[in-house]
């Protein structure tokens, strides 16, 4: 459990998050967290809630603001909840920071999310550079961007072609890719391949690749965003192949999500990032462990 100066810290970084988002005039929104339907995704076990679901993030909900609302910047700080989650770096219950911005994209959110964490970090006393695990990490601009294909190209034993043949391209980018990133200065990973950016634009001049990010500092993932799909017809394709994916796994794959694929219709130009606030507490002070970070661990209920 966290002492009083954690708890004050935490504070703390929870206020500079709110201060950044709102001196942005950007919009606080608050949504369920308990669905009847959520987003099909093959990587995330959802918790059941009765006959509803608890969410894996607010996404669903949040773009739904974006298209029905003509709110055109919004943010929210939430719990999320996923099974199977637990370690050094993941709890089941988790603080979520979401935020969305119209008329924007993958690159432009890049930038957002280096002021985003430059400045909040400054708000809590960690002025153009961070000591994280007797590792020095400067904060100055610009972050280096490297995508998905130079880094296996960089880092791994296999190229990135071979690592989705043989479905190891996830054990390929923990093992030997993410702990190789960020260690100077934070690294956005970029230009995912197609099938792992389910809700993500594809680029217009590379359709392979979606135009998603995460950012890295001292190899520990902090933020996933993308340029969003708003494309109703692919989303629900792309929706189709997931749920066949969760059918494979052994899962109920659960209904579509055919009021989210309704507001897509009414969805301006937009990108959208998911930032894990326990773990960038973990970064900013200090800790080699996320549950420093919060008051109870599951263990302790």
């Amino acid at each position: 459990m966290l002492n009083e100066l954690g708890l004050r810290k935490r504070a703390e970084l929870i206020q500079a998050i709110r201060a950044f988002f709102i001196n942005r005039e950007y919009v606080e929104v608050d949504t369920p967290a308990r669905l009847p339907v959520v987003i099909p995704e093959a990587h995330n076990l959802p918790v059941e809630s009765g006959d509803h679901i608890l969410q894996t993030s607010p996404e669903i909900c949040m773009k739904r603001v974006l298209a029905e609302t003509g709110c055109r910047r919004i943010f929210q700080i939430c719990k999320c909840y996923r099974k199977n989650e637990r370690g050094d770096r993941h709890l089941p219950e988790f603080t979520m920071l979401e935020w969305y911005r119209a008329q924007s994209d993958y690159n432009s959110l890049m930038t957002e999310c280096e002021d985003f964490i430059i400045e909040v970090a400054e708000a809590i006393g960690r002025r153009g550079y961070l000591s994280y695990q007797r590792t020095d990490i400067t904060l100055e601009k610009p972050w280096a961007r490297i995508t998905v294909s130079d880094a296996f190209s960089m880092y791994s034993p296999v190229s990135m072609a071979q690592a989705l043949e043989e479905n190891i391209f996830d054990e390929i980018l923990c093992t030997h890719i993410e702990p190789r990133l960020g260690m100077k200065k934070p690294v956005f990973l970029y230009d995912y391949p197609a099938e792992l950016g389910a809700l993500a634009r594809k680029k217009t001049d590379n359709p392979s690749v979606a135009e998603r990010f995460e950012v890295y500092v001292a190899g520990l993932e902090l933020a996933n965003g993308f340029s969003e799909l708003t494309d109703p017809k692919e989303q629900r394709q792309r929706f189709e192949q997931e749920l066949k994916s969760i059918e494979h796994q052994g899962r109920s794959a659960g209904r579509m999500p055919e009021k989210f694929l309704k507001s897509l219709v009414n969805m301006p130009e937009a990108a959208g990032i998911a930032l894990g606030v326990d773990r960038l507490a973990m970064i900013l002070f200090d800790l080699d462990t996320i549950d420093k970070t919060v008051l109870f661990v599951p263990e302790d209920l």
